[in-house]
């Protein structure tokens, strides 16, 4: 019975279903494979991987001349590049699989769309502070969370409004130093302290308002707004960058284009697509 079996049965309809989960194999490590050229294209990962190139046609030279030295060094680089690349990269892996977890794939509701009212606060207060000279440093969470820097404020978990703003920074106040930090569109605390840039490229002219803002933009990707107290001059920091001297408009249009418009395209990504422009954004900042 059993040769019976083994004789008459269609191999062929075997062979063609070991021929399809082939091919849906290589087409899932290719899916992969596209998708991780697409989070290092244009950034500075792209050097990285170049590197890991040339270890990997180190580990094949050294195999085909027999050079033991070589490749018993190239295969200890190898063991422990999985593990440095995690540490590199850990801030971007981190804000990627954290929006992986908001997405719908695990049934959890996603943060609603700022609404147009909430900036027309942020930049009506901003107007008039900046019209009086009144200095402030506010700080939006974005991917990375700042509950660390929350921690060190005054509680208030308010609506974000342009009146509150403008009171928590009228000089002379409990709470008009330090920052404001706004999570979830609520303004989550105020006094807070932030961390201060060591960086030297920072002009002397930039007081401690402007280095604290770049400082937190150099450990998160928080959008910060400074009102210079001096001049009155609105100027915006993030991911290590300061963009100075910004009119009414200027911060109208950043923020719209941050906030408004960044939420809106999440809504359209679904969980994995979302995870990858995550990390890709993180690696680009780098």
């Amino acid at each position: 019975m059993p040769i019976d079996f083994l004789t008459n049965y269609d191999w062929s309809r075997l062979l063609a279903w070991r021929t399809a989960v082939n091919i849906i194999d290589i087409l899932i490590v290719a899916f992969f494979m596209y998708q991780l050229m697409r989070i290092v294209r244009g950034t500075r990962a792209v050097e990285l991987m170049k590197g890991i190139g040339v270890i990997l046609l180190l580990k094949a030279f050294s195999v085909v001349f027999q050079l033991y030295t070589t490749e018993f060094v190239v295969d200890f680089v190898i063991q422990w590049s999985a593990l440095a690349l995690i540490i590199i990269f850990q801030p971007e892996l981190r804000r990627g699989l954290e929006h992986l977890g908001r997405g719908s794939l695990f049934g959890r509701k996603r943060r609603s769309n700022p609404s147009e009212v909430i900036v027309d606060n942020l930049s009506h207060a901003i107007q008039y502070m900046g019209k009086r000279r009144i200095g402030a440093l506010i700080s939006i969470e974005m991917e990375t969370g700042l509950d660390e820097y929350i921690a060190t404020g005054i509680p208030l978990n308010a609506e974000l409004t342009s009146e509150l703003l403008i009171n928590i920074f009228i000089p002379n106040t409990p709470l008009h130093d330090g920052a404001v930090i706004i999570k979830n569109y609520k303004i989550a605390t105020a006094a807070s302290y932030l961390p201060l840039s060591e960086s030297p490229a920072i002009p002397k002219k930039l007081g401690t308002r402007h280095r604290a803002a770049i400082g937190l933009s150099e450990v998160s990707d928080a959008i910060t707004i400074i009102v210079s107290e001096e001049t009155g001059e609105v100027s915006i920091s993030r991911r290590g960058n300061l963009i100075t001297d910004l009119t009414h408009d200027d911060v109208i249009n950043y923020l719209n284009k941050e906030l408004v418009e960044t939420e809106k395209e999440k809504e359209t990504l679904g969980p994995i697509q979302g995870f990858i422009e995550a990390v890709r954004k993180g690696v680009s900042s780098k």
